[in-house]
């Protein structure tokens, strides 16, 4: 018996070491963690604090330019915005050498790192497809790969996006589209969707999502509250959905509530409105549906971009003035393609400095980018071989024979 109970004694003492040597270690672990945190805070804040308030402004716009190389107008436009990002169209994607050499100037004109976005979402809506002198990996439409119900070729399509962005040090895509499909008239998303249910658009969206952060590049979830119930593009006019609160909660926003969950770290807002939560008032200017739900509701940390402001559903409707005022109040941080971002600076200020606009927002807005910005963006850079390759095609056939 003494021998058995000196062994168990011994044995729990050995489970104890053992327990206490990990906690010290998962201490030790946890101080470094919020070391890192104080110091990159710390950055951050500096960083902010060197900047003037034009200069917080344009940190919270993305711009848009048709140049397919740099020229002395478009370097001064940009030494001047100091924009927070540039995103990439068909017409910025000539040949391989005119595309890379336009990106790598356009990064030397700020100490700060630009966020480099285009909409590659496959299908319909690829810009890289434009490209005259390198084959790109094709990527079939949200829709066909929807009725795979395969989350790992998800993911895969995933990264065959971010490496193929990347070879253009692209770091952020305008996708995966999460709206759930539930009107068979809407043809502006259509195929665009990965289909018409909530749980398979949450768990492809998400998949493809979590392929191209894991392969370098930041997804942007839209379009927040859901366009897939809606005839009218807002392109043009201005979509209504007669949804309540409930009824977008049990469908339409489960994708989102399931990327927020996965760490969702940007979420595109739709120029839509829902009259039983924010009358008439676009989903993009509403506090009521972003900084009420979005934000407080489904408890999103995260940034969140609008729509492309020139699109005609807020721009006939709004002056830039108030599209800017109702943006930020409502709890926007980056504003996507201002009509004269020169003027969207010079708008903003004006209104901070008559009270209309904190600058505080301004500074929480600022924060929140600069963070993504130092701690997410990739530094590493890839080569052509990326671009069509053989690896790539196989993860798209694979589409096609999951398919039948």
């Amino acid at each position: 018996m003494k021998k058995r109970t000196i062994t168990f004694i011994v044995f729990s003492l050995c489970i104890l070491f053992s327990i206490g040597f990990m906690m010290k270690q998962n201490n030790g672990t946890e101080k470094k963690e919020e070391q890192k945190e104080l110091e990159e805070n710390k950055l951050i804040d500096e960083i902010i604090g060197e900047l003037s308030l034009e200069e917080k402004i344009g940190q919270m716009l993305i711009i848009s330019n048709s140049n397919t190389s740099m020229n002395e107008s478009f370097k001064s436009l940009l030494e001047q915005i100091k924009p927070g990002g540039i995103i990439f169209f068909k017409e910025n994607f000539t040949n391989y050498d005119t595309t890379k050499t336009l990106i790598e100037e356009i990064k030397k004109t700020s100490k700060i790192p630009y966020l480099l976005a285009t909409d590659q979402e496959g299908g319909r809506v690829q810009r890289l497809s434009k490209l005259e002198d390198k084959k790109i990996t094709l990527i079939p439409a949200m829709g066909i790969l929807g009725k795979t119900k395969n989350k790992e070729i998800a993911y895969q399509v995933g990264k065959v996006i971010a490496e193929e962005l990347r070879v253009f040090d692209i770091n952020m895509d305008f996708a995966p589209v999460i709206d759930v499909l539930s009107n068979s008239n809407n043809q502006v998303i259509g195929d665009r969707s990965f289909g018409t249910s909530k749980e398979i658009v949450s768990e492809l969206g998400i998949s493809l999502a979590n392929g191209l952060i894991d392969h370098g590049v930041i997804p942007v979830y839209k379009h927040f509250p859901g366009h897939g119930n809606t005839e009218v593009d807002s392109h043009y006019d201005l979509p209504l959905i007669s949804s309540t609160k409930e009824e977008l909660l049990e469908n339409d926003l489960i994708p989102f509530q399931n990327a927020i969950q996965n760490g969702a770290e940007v979420i595109m807002i739709g120029h839509l409105a829902v009259p039983n939560i924010s009358n008439d008032i676009p989903a993009s200017l509403s506090k009521a549906l972003i900084t009420d739900l979005l934000k407080q509701e489904m408890n999103y940390k995260g940034l969140v971009i609008t729509d492309a402001l020139n699109m005609k559903a807020i721009a006939n409707r709004y002056e830039p003035k108030e599209i800017y005022e109702m943006a930020i109040n409502a709890g926007v941080d980056l504003l996507l393609m201002p009509k004269d971002p020169l003027e969207a600076i010079n708008k903003i200020k004006e209104s901070i400095e008559k009270g209309t606009i904190k600058e505080s927002q301004i500074d929480q807005s600022v924060k929140k980018i600069l963070t993504l910005k130092y701690n997410k963006l990739s530094k590493e850079k890839l080569d052509s071989t990326f671009l069509g390759s053989d690896e790539h095609q196989q993860i798209i056939n694979s589409i096609k024979e999951n398919n039948n």
